[in-house]
């Protein structure tokens, strides 16, 4: 089995990781901060999100064979999630969350975790997708330097969006906002779907 194109897992993961929901949010929790700590803020955010899917992508199997559940039975639940995940982007509205103007810089840094990076940007169906990736590695000669250049490559989307987020919104506008995360959501969903259909030829290969 060849493992995937660089393309194959940075376009999976443009779809899932992407941070366009988490925009409103993370600009409501920088205003009236300086510079300095709006980039400290980004940082953060963006370093979780690496580290999230850094892991996923290292330990995510061993964690499926601690628990004896097969990648089949993974790939079926985690593309019920995509499902859920696109569904929810799709109908999805701006919400924007207000924050005190003197709320903790302590907490600003929680909050720029969680939920800005976890799970805003990189959640659930984030992680089950690099797992997904992931094993296509166990039937293949390769190392995962794809992989982790795409996750090193959309680390990097992620930061872009959040360090020029005001910009974006700014060209872009709430309708962009809007179409923009519905598409994403609209590729989320087939790959939810694309994993359902590879989990059930996996564990009824007969039926397929």
């Amino acid at each position: 089995m060849n493992e995937p194109s660089f393309q194959h897992y940075l376009l999976g993961l443009l779809a899932v990781a992407n941070n366009i929901p988490a925009i409103p949010l993370f600009l409501s929790l920088c205003r009236n901060l300086p510079p300095a700590e709006q980039k400290k803020l980004c940082f953060i955010a963006t370093l979780s999100s690496f580290i999230t899917m850094t892991v996923a992508m290292f330990t995510g199997m061993t964690i499926l064979d601690f628990f004896e559940i097969s990648i089949d039975a993974f790939r079926m639940a985690g593309g019920l999630l995509l499902i859920s995940t696109g569904l929810g982007m799709m109908k999805s509205t701006k919400e924007a969350a207000a924050f005190a103007t003197d709320t903790p810089f302590s907490r600003m840094i929680s909050t720029a975790v969680i939920p800005i990076s976890i799970p805003l940007t990189t959640g659930a169906g984030t992680m089950s997708t690099v797992i997904l990736f992931s094993e296509t590695l166990h039937h293949s000669d390769a190392l995962g330097f794809k992989l982790l250049a795409a996750i090193i490559c959309m680390t990097a989307i992620i930061y872009l969006t959040f360090r020029f987020s005001p910009a974006i919104i700014k060209f872009l506008g709430e309708t962009g906002l809007d179409v923009l995360t519905k598409v994403f959501g609209l590729i989320t969903l087939a790959l939810g779907i694309q994993f359902i259909l590879s989990g059930i030829r996996g564990a009824f290969p007969k039926i397929m």
